[in-house]
């Protein structure tokens, strides 16, 4: 025994981290090879419903934009902000998209609504707007993610998503 110097212990104990590693690697590859055949391939459509999803969901956004402009330039009231942003909301939620991707967006856009007109609504009680408006923001860009990632196979179907993007 070699109890002066630890060198002679290290090598083994380093070498059975290194075989440690490699079983790990080794064992776990195949199962997240396998997990990767086993998610399910998106089938996109573009439906009619679909159709009137995207151009439901751009007209609306457009006039968001409108409201939003003449409340920060103080032409618009935030109670008609409000109200056109849950009208919005209301239209959004009317369409029925058949594409996966485009459900998916629906339900973002649906709660970025909520979230705005609460940000709004915050705003006018002179209380925080801020994480309303941060929650916004967050699924606005979540509904971008969606959408872009869907893009081409939506576009390959006869859908253009590019308005919303």
């Amino acid at each position: 025994m070699n109890c002066g110097r630890g060198a002679p212990m290290e090598r083994p104990v380093r070498a059975s981290y290194r075989l440690i590693a490699a079983l790990l690697i080794l064992g776990v590859t195949p199962f997240f090879a396998g997990c990767a055949r086993m998610t399910p391939t998106v089938k996109h459509t573009c439906s009619a419903t679909d159709k009137q999803f995207l151009a439901t969901t751009q007209l609306n956004m457009s006039m968001l934009g409108y409201w939003s402009s003449n409340l920060a330039t103080g032409e618009a009231k935030p109670s008609e902000v409000i109200a056109e942003t849950k009208r919005a909301a209301a239209r959004v939620d009317a369409t029925n998209p058949t594409d996966p991707s485009l459900s998916q967006t629906r339900q973002i856009v649906r709660a970025m609504l909520s979230e705005y007109w609460r940000a709004v609504a915050a705003s006018a009680h002179h209380r925080e707007a801020g994480p309303h408006m941060m929650r916004a923001y967050g699924l606005a860009n979540f509904a971008h993610d969606v959408l872009s990632q869907a893009e081409p196979a939506l576009a390959a179907q006869g859908c253009n998503v590019s308005a919303l993007l």
